[in-house]
C-alpha cells in the first residue's frame, strides 16, 4: 500500500478537531456568527479551547481503557490499542505546541510593552 492509497482513504480522528472561532471574514457569510464585541470572542475562544483540551482528556480515557483491555486480554485487535495511543500521544504533543507558542506570544507582548 503507497502513501497514494493512504491519501484516497484518509487517516480519520489523528487529531483532535477544535470548533471554529469567529473571524470576520475569513468564513463565508451565515455560517459563522459575527462576534458583537470583544468580549464574544474572548468566550468563543475560551469554549474552542475548552472543548479542545475534553477531546484530549477523552482521547487519552480511551488509550487508557484499551491498554487495560489489552493487559486482561479482552481486546481482540491490540492494533485498536496502539492507534488509541498514537492518537492520544499526538494530540497532548499538540497541546503542549499551543500552550508554548501561548506563552511564547503573551512573553512577546509583555517584552514589547517595557
Amino acid at each position: 500500500m503507497g502513501v497514494e492509497a493512504i491519501g484516497s482513504v484518509g487517516v480519520r480522528g489523528v487529531a483532535p478537531s477544535l470548533p471554529s472561532l469567529p473571524t470576520g471574514s475569513v468564513a463565508p457569510a451565515g455560517l459563522v456568527e459575527q462576534p458583537s464585541s470583544s468580549a464574544d470572542v474572548t468566550r468563543a475562544f475560551g469554549a474552542a479551547m475548552a472543548q479542545g483540551l475534553q477531546t484530549v482528556q477523552s482521547m487519552e480515557a480511551t488509550a487508557d481503557v484499551k491498554a487495560v483491555q489489552a493487559a486482561t486480554g479482552d481486546l481482540t485487535d491490540v492494533h485498536d490499542y496502539v492507534i488509541a495511543a498514537n492518537q492520544a500521544k499526538l494530540a497532548t504533543e499538540l497541546t503542549v505546541a499551543v500552550r508554548n507558542k501561548a506563552v511564547e506570544a503573551f512573553s512577546e507582548i509583555m517584552r514589547l510593552q517595557a
